[in-house]
């Protein structure tokens, strides 16, 4: 019973603080991004235990250099083999080439000597969730705000990143047109480039290099944004992750009951070792949590129960398997 209720304490009722005791104050936009992703974690949880009809189970922790967060995990559930949806703030200083990571940029700073350890603030809310059949699709999300202090004459930083992808086992062209439609819609309240230069960056950020195909069927990426106002680009990373359970949420009720195979569900698997191999090899978020210092039980959150490698695999020619595989080495417009 005391478990019970200490997984239903969502993190309106947690007794840990994330902001910065003393320093950080509601009209900061740390504060403000704060509450939009823990507001949002709330809202998604609970639009996916009205799906699956579990719970998830919460971890509060701390991170001894500055900060924490909030790690929710359904595993095991009905409709979801593992979702994952995790808060966390955290600050401090990190080395060199942990700023590398963040930026994406392997070159920064080297050339300045030693310049110390990179004063930092880091809130994002992150996001998988694999499902059982392989019909569902596998659904990712990450919004996150970044920020530097200036240091030994280098200026302070701050931007925006984040987005929305989806990664099915198999296509069904109403649920691609009705999720990248979600987004378009979107972006296009926010600024009418968005939606085309974003689904293009999705494309190219989620490509797996030495596989020479991406991840999955896309959706919208961004990063490093500070091109406009901070309040600007706050509104549109709301609305973005204030619409993840309208785009991915009517595909699964849509699909949770459908029939499978064990060969259909073998290709699930295999596409499921497609996305270890990204997360593992290339995904800038694994990579800034592992060089700071992370959770790892929260940075390796995104990895499924079960994946499998069979050794060269190749779907049958005109198969809705080398189907999926061509709009992964093709990107395709569903919208």
């Amino acid at each position: 019973m005391e478990r019970a209720i200490q997984e239903e304490q969502y993190i309106s009722h947690t007794p840990v603080s994330l902001l910065r005791a003393g320093i950080d104050t509601e009209d900061t936009m740390r504060a403000k991004f704060e509450k939009v992703i823990r507001d949002a974690q709330d809202s998604i949880c609970k639009a996916i235990e009205d799906v699956d009809g579990k719970k998830f189970h919460q971890d509060a922790w701390t991170r001894a250099d500055g900060g924490g967060g909030i790690s929710r995990v359904l595993q095991d559930g009905n409709v979801w083999e593992k979702a994952g949806v995790n808060v966390s703030v955290v600050y401090g200083s990190m080395p060199p080439e942990a700023y590398r990571a963040a930026t994406g940029n392997t070159e920064l700073l080297k050339n300045k000597g030693d310049i110390g350890r990179v004063p930092f603030f880091a809130a994002g809310i992150s996001s998988v969730m694999h499902p059982r059949n392989p019909h569902c699709p596998t659904m990712h999300f990450n919004y996150r705000y970044f920020e530097t202090e200036e240091w030994n004459g280098i200026p302070g930083q701050w931007w925006f990143g984040g987005g929305t992808d989806i990664t099915p086992s198999y296509i069904d062209e109403e649920d691609l047109k009705h999720f990248h439609g979600v987004y378009k819609q979107v972006c296009d309240r926010h600024d009418p480039t968005y939606y085309e230069k974003f689904k293009k960056w999705c494309d190219e950020y989620f490509l797996i290099k030495h596989r020479g195909e991406r991840r999955g069927l896309g959706g919208i990426f961004f990063d490093d944004l500070n091109d406009k106002e901070p309040e600007t680009i706050l509104k549109f990373s709301t609305d973005a992750v204030n619409h993840v359970a309208e785009a991915y949420c009517p595909i699964i009720r849509k699909h949770m009951n459908d029939s499978f195979t064990a060969e259909e569900k073998q290709w699930q698997q295999l596409r499921r070792g497609r996305y270890v191999e990204f997360n593992l090899v290339y995904d800038r978020g694994t990579t800034f949590g592992l060089k700071t210092g992370g959770r790892i039980e929260s940075i390796l959150m995104s990895m499924p129960l079960t994946a499998s490698w069979l050794y060269d695999n190749r779907p049958a020619p005109g198969s809705r398997e080398a189907d999926l595989l061509d709009a992964c080495r093709n990107p395709r417009n569903w919208v």
